[in-house]
């Protein structure tokens, strides 16, 4: 085996993600492998959703690595919010490497059945 040390290089990436649309809210399901709550950040600043998270490696050895190919990383990602949006209803949730984040739409900008009346 070499006796080779590597040296980390934090490297920033946008998360794999899938959005979609369910039950009158917008989801946004992002694989962040390894990021803890501690290490996460999601907020609005104007009119853009930011995702940030920071994974550290698991553990550090107590010697001196021979092979270190788990890096540490950062994830960054940022999504322009319209006006259809309720900023003050958005939820983010973290389970198992998982971040689910839940953005309402606003109750004037769903779509609803109008009652049509009829007259005799």
């Amino acid at each position: 085996m070499v006796n080779q040390e590597q040296k980390t290089m934090r490297k920033t990436m946008a998360a794999p993600c899938d959005i979609f649309e369910e039950g009158g809210t917008i989801v946004l399901r992002l694989d962040m492998p390894g990021v803890a709550k501690n290490g996460l950040s999601v907020h609005v600043e104007n009119d853009e959703l930011q995702i940030s998270g920071k994974r550290e490696a698991a553990g550090t050895a107590s010697g001196r690595y021979l092979v270190r190919e788990i890096p540490d990383r950062d994830y960054y990602q940022a999504y322009t919010l319209d006006s259809t949006i309720d900023r003050n209803k958005i939820e983010a949730e973290l389970a198992r490497g998982r971040l689910v984040v839940t953005l309402s739409i606003k109750e004037s900008e769903k779509p609803r059945k109008i009652e049509v009346l009829a007259k005799d």
